[in-house]
């Protein structure tokens, strides 16, 4: 090998900027696409832990005043008309539904047991879908992050080639850079799409766990209010 051109290709600046301003505008489009994918990809992540951690403390909140031994009438009036946790909506939901199937004589309503079950239902997937907003994104970013920057690559090592055809100069120096440039879009792909594959996985487990801990509560409050109505 020239000694001259590798004197030449120690003295190019490899650093990731370097890299980034010295690719072609294509390649640059993607590296920023794959950055801004990674960027919101983690601000789902922190989002949704900030909110699962809220949930959880909500819910372990509201079961222990649930299972306090106080009249369900008296909970839901220390709520009032406007539940701020989970847990608290999906039982004001609950209880909504009963007081509306009670008939000003004070007789039931026919149904009313399916009414406050489909109640909870819908209140219930109201907060699974606020718990799963944002997690088709981490999917999608998993799937697809090393594809894109697969495409980065290939079109920097194509131009770099060309660039190498038209010099006919296949020194260290002439090839190295070109090479550098295209496969540092593979690698913010990898950098983006790994988080990305690892927090769904996670984050979907977590939220499943919670939505069955609101399933949970809400068959148990059924279960009681099924006593009401029977007796």
């Amino acid at each position: 090998m020239n000694t001259e051109a590798v004197g030449m290709a120690q003295e190019i600046d490899f650093s990731m900027l370097a890299l980034f301003f010295r690719a072609t505008l294509t390649v640059k489009l993607v590296m920023l696409c794959l950055i801004i994918m990674s960027f919101w990809s983690w601000s789902i992540i922190i989002q949704k832990h900030i909110l699962f951690r809220k949930s959880r403390g909500e819910a372990t909140i509201f079961d222990r005043e649930f299972w306090s031994g106080e009249p369900l009438d008296g909970l839901f009036e220390k709520i009032g008309g406007d539940p701020q946790g989970p847990s608290e909506k999906i039982f004001a939901a609950g209880m909504l539904e009963w007081r509306r199937s009670h008939r000003q004589d004070g007789g039931l309503i026919a149904g009313a047991q399916a009414r406050i079950d489909r109640a909870m239902d819908v209140a219930i997937a109201r907060e699974s879908e606020v718990l799963n907003k944002g997690l088709s994104f981490l999917a999608t970013v998993g799937a697809t992050a090393p594809f894109i920057g697969l495409f980065g690559t290939v079109y920097g090592i194509m131009h770099a080639f060309t660039e190498i055809a038209a010099s006919k100069n296949t020194d260290l120096a002439t090839v190295a850079p070109g090479i550098a440039e295209a496969l540092m879009a593979t690698g913010i792909g990898l950098v983006a799409a790994i988080p990305a594959v690892i927090f769904y996985n996670k984050l979907n487990a977590d939220s499943e766990h919670i939505t069955s801990g609101y399933e949970a509560f809400a068959d148990e409050f059924a279960t009681i209010l099924s006593r009401q109505l029977d007796a």
